[in-house]
Order: C-alpha cells, then sequence, then structure tokens
C-alpha cells in the first residue's frame, strides 16, 4: 500500500495561483479517527480566504498546507477504538483543513453515513454551506409562518438557507442577479433583484414585512436589513462582521455537529434539500475552481473530484 498521496496545498498565502498539486504522505488515523478515501471535496469561499492569509479560529497553518473543509468518501482505514464505522463504509464529513487530497484522516464526530439516495457530489457539497444555514435558522429565531429575507440567496449558503427556511413553513424573498431569479423561484423563493433600490423591491415582494434576515453576501446588505427589522437580534450575517458590530447585528458562523450534518443528510435523502453542484474540476484544476467561488457569481456549489471515479 502506497503511504503517499496527491493533495492540493499552498506553501505561501496568495492569489489561486499559489495552489499546487503535490505529492505528500498520507495521513495515518489516530485513535477515535478513521482514514476516508475522498471522492468529492467541496470548494468554499473560505479556503480562498484561508489561502490569502486568513486563519480559522483554533487552527494552525502549516506549510506545506491542504486546504478544502468538507467531503464524500469511503472509509479506508479504522483509528484505534472505533467500531461505529467499518472499511468500506461511505460517508461524508467535514475538517478545517485537509479535505484537497486523496485521503484524510477525521474524527468520528465529524462524520456520518452516506445514504445510498444522494450522490458523491451533493454529499460532497453539503456539509459548510448546509451546517452554516442551519445554524443561521436556528441562531436567528425562524419560525413558520414568517418571513425571511436571504441576500446572497443563488449562492451556496443562500440556496441551504431558502430550502432549509422553505421545509420549516417560512416565506422566503431572496436577493440575486436577475439571471438567477428563475433558480430562486423553483425553490420556492420570491426572487429581488439586488442593488440599487433593493430596499423597496424587497417591500413591494413583501407587504407584510420582513421578520428576520441572513445576508450571506456582504456588500453593506445590513444597511437595508436595519431599515427593514427593528429587532436586530433576527438580523444576522456570515460575510460582514464589522458592519455587524457597527449596527448590532449577529454574526453567525457554523456549528458544526455530526448531529446537524445527519438532520440535512437525511433531507436530501428524502428529496427536501437539493444541493447544485455548478462545476466540478479535477485536483490539477483547483486553481480554475477557486477562480470560480472568488467570482461571486453564479449559483450553487464548485467541487473538486478527487477521485476520476466520481467524475
Amino acid at each position: 500500500m502506497s503511504q503517499s498521496m496527491r493533495a492540493v496545498a499552498i506553501d505561501q498565502h496568495g492569489p489561486a495561483s499559489v495552489l499546487r498539486t503535490r505529492t505528500l504522505a498520507r495521513p495515518t488515523p489516530s485513535p477515535g479517527e478513521v482514514l476516508v478515501k475522498i471522492r468529492v471535496a467541496g470548494v468554499q469561499v473560505t479556503d480562498a480566504a484561508i489561502r490569502e492569509g486568513w486563519v480559522p479560529p483554533g487552527a494552525r497553518i502549516e506549510f506545506p498546507q491542504i486546504l478544502g473543509n468538507e467531503f464524500s468518501g469511503t472509509v479506508d482505514e479504522l483509528g484505534e477504538g472505533v467500531d461505529r464505522f467499518a472499511i468500506g463504509d461511505d460517508v461524508l464529513g467535514f475538517r478545517v483543513l485537509g479535505c484537497y487530497a486523496e485521503y484524510a484522516s477525521v474524527p468520528l464526530e465529524q462524520i456520518v453515513d452516506k445514504p445510498t439516495a444522494v450522490s458523491w457530489r451533493t454529499a460532497g457539497a453539503l456539509s459548510a454551506s448546509g451546517q452554516t444555514a442551519h445554524t443561521a435558522l436556528e441562531r436567528l429565531g425562524a419560525r413558520s409562518g414568517e418571513t425571511l429575507l436571504v441576500h446572497g440567496a443563488a449562492g451556496g449558503v443562500g440556496s441551504m438557507a431558502v430550502q432549509l427556511a422553505r421545509h420549516r413553513g417560512l416565506r422566503v424573498v431572496g436577493t440575486a442577479s436577475h439571471g438567477n431569479h428563475p433558480y430562486l423561484e423553483q425553490m420556492g423563493a420570491l426572487a429581488v433583484t439586488y442593488g440599487d433600490g433593493q430596499l423597496e423591491r424587497i417591500k413591494e415582494a413583501a407587504p407584510q414585512g420582513v421578520d428576520l434576515v441572513l445576508d450571506a453576501a456582504g456588500h453593506e446588505n445590513l444597511r437595508t436589513a436595519v431599515d427593514l427589522v427593528s429587532d436586530r437580534s433576527r438580523i444576522g450575517t456570515i460575510v460582514d462582521i464589522s458592519l455587524a458590530r457597527d449596527l448590532n447585528c449577529q454574526w453567525i458562523t457554523s456549528d458544526r455537529s455530526a448531529a446537524r450534518l445527519r438532520d440535512l443528510t437525511d433531507l436530501c435523502a428524502a428529496g427536501h434539500l437539493r444541493v447544485t453542484v455548478r462545476a466540478a474540476y479535477s485536483l490539477d484544476e483547483s486553481v480554475d475552481a477557486h477562480r470560480d467561488v472568488e467570482t461571486g457569481h453564479g449559483h450553487g456549489k464548485v467541487v473538486l473530484l478527487v477521485d476520476e471515479e466520481s467524475r
């Protein structure tokens, strides 16, 4: 068995061009971990931020640093004391770093079984955006019958928030470019074009008013939100921390857990939640994948197909 693997790593912070496909040592699972042979890895804006120099809370960057924080794959090796999974089990999960690789060792509390009904691509792109959206609705106190406004509704987190909110019985108004309106409408949202004049367009789309707001786009959308919702604890952003502090709104980070991921996986398997993968790249095309997510355009998710069979 080879003790090496192919992975995408950086040796320094910088633009997308610093990403390199390299041959690195294959990890060994510690007690309470499993080694996963990765098939698909999701690509996040967060990954690009880490590449440029941001360090996630509690993380440590060590060059060469493998990026990537969500995956789907197959259990390849068991660490000491692991009896909840078996070699050959199909799983999905999350790590702070290390998923743009053929193998990753993952703690048991960060993986769940992949249902047969859920594709490899869906499973590989579900965790990060799905858990962030799920956490946001929880933190904002979303309740059936209310109206949620989502800024950046066509993106990875926005798409998940729209669908989860609709499943819970909320009305949803989503801002997006005009070209993404049909995509939002298919998910049951009222689509509004973002930009100048959006406040008036939102009021027209939601004459009954807006109860809570999730900003997944930035661009000072919180200023529109505070004109619509008086209770600022019900306004949250995942991108604009400084303005959130200035306006006394919520800064929302993902509270990731196996239990939360299992809820999302069950919704996918039941057909209540859909992950749209707009583009798929090979490991060797990681530079293009990062440039894609950094455009801020398009809808849904971008993935790396680590295993050729996942194509």
